[in-house]
């Protein structure tokens, strides 16, 4: 019999265990430091649980080498996932961009399951145990918690998540782990959160929301942005803040359905019916009266007490062109209690890509958010965290 340790109670690491269980020569146990298990699952997806993504490719992926996940998303990917679930009695749906739901339309569901199933493969569920080191030991491995608690196994999968959330129980401390043990850390950063800007613009629109193509660098995204005291959120800032880098600035094309030419066409119509509306009220009925005038303003088409007629080319060249890459100076994203995920992780290198075992520490496996693995926002990242889980689960078992 093999004493398999899973060292965090998060998606991945009750994915682990339930795999590593399903051999019934295995005694597993899960130490999680919080609690109780499965917390970030029930904040998924607004508490909905965004579990996976139909769409989901390589693609969707980030960090050193994202190909890392190539072999493991051909031995159990999204398919297998919803048979998974199907047989713990989760019946989903298929939302907008491909992102799958349990139909009930709860997180809690999908963390019950889990429960029910590791309780029936007697599995051992140990909290209030926050792991501060692994060391090798006797052909196995010597787990030491904060609070002078000692346990042994034989194989250990570390699933302790990376830093994102900490209030649902992530602070970093498997990177820790990891360096103790020899493996190197890439850059750590928050992602899937909302990223901050110079205030002048948006500070004004605090609470507006808008349909626009966002896009930093060569990356676009296309969704509801929305206004904030600090800078930009919504979907495609989530979804573009792992690209980051050192991109100084984002862009917002608000009419993306026009081209350029087109929208100085509509300014000149507006015009013409219009010529004595001051430019305070002129973009009222194409866009948001606020967002119109801030606009105008950033184009630096003032006073907003003039009139329609008085507009030169120039400026109805300025207004259009703003329209279509109207640009924001980053200075950041926010913190880590912001995040949803972190990028960067334990280097890929220093793993086996087909096992998720560690090449340095035989009997050593990582999953999930700890390895430097992120994923888009909308399922992705949960759909790692089952693929990783389920893999160093089958692989730690069956060795």
């Amino acid at each position: 019999m093999s004493n398999i340790a899973i060292i965090g109670g998060g998606a991945s690491g009750l994915m682990a265990a339930i795999a590593a269980a399903e051999n019934p020569s295995n005694y597993v146990t899960i130490y999680e430091k919080g609690d109780r298990v499965g917390k970030k699952i029930l904040a998924t997806g607004n508490g909905r649980c965004n579990m996976t993504n139909i769409y989901a490719s390589v693609e969707n992926y980030y960090g050193e080498n994202p190909m890392f996940i190539k072999k493991a998303i051909e031995r159990f990917w999204v398919d297998d996932t919803l048979d998974f679930f199907k047989t713990l009695g989760i019946i989903h749906k298929i939302e907008d961009k491909g992102k799958v739901y349990p139909y009930s339309d709860q997180a809690s569901a999908v963390l019950d399951v889990l429960r029910m199933r590791l309780d029936s493969l007697g599995v051992v569920i140990r909290t209030g145990f926050e792991a501060e080191s692994v060391q090798c030991k006797n052909n196995g491995f010597l787990i030491k918690s904060y609070t002078g608690e000692t346990a042994y196994a034989d194989k250990v999968i570390l699933s302790t998540g990376g830093k994102a959330a900490p209030n649902l129980g992530s602070n970093g401390s498997g990177y820790e782990i990891l360096k103790k043990l020899g493996h190197n850390i890439t850059k750590l950063s928050p992602s899937l959160v909302q990223i901050t800007t110079q205030t002048d613009v948006v500070k004004k629109l605090k609470g507006i929301k808008l349909n626009a193509k966002m896009t930093i660098g060569q990356y676009c995204e296309t969704g509801e942005v929305l206004f904030t005291d600090y800078g930009l959120s919504g979907p495609p800032v989530f979804s573009l803040t792992s690209r980051l880098k050192d991109h100084e600035e984002v862009t917002l094309d608000i009419m993306s359905e026009y081209s350029e030419d087109e929208i100085a066409e509509i300014l000149r119509e507006r015009i013409g019916n219009m010529p004595y509306i001051t430019l305070e009220n002129f973009l009222v009925g194409m866009l948001n009266k606020r967002v119109g005038q801030a606009l105008l303003k950033s184009c630096n088409v003032v006073p907003l007490s003039r009139y329609a007629y008085d507009l030169s080319e120039e400026e109805i060249f300025k207004i259009s062109k703003t329209i279509k890459k109207w640009s924001f100076k980053i200075t950041g994203t926010k913190s880590w209690n912001n995040a949803q995920v972190t990028h960067g992780g334990v280097r890929t290198s220093e793993f086996d890509d087909f096992t998720l075992e560690s090449k340095l520490i035989p009997g050593l496996y990582a999953t999930g958010e700890v390895l430097d693995i992120d994923g888009d926002c909308g399922g992705y990242n949960l759909q790692w965290a089952w693929t990783s889980g389920y893999i160093a689960g089958k692989e730690c078992s069956n060795c």
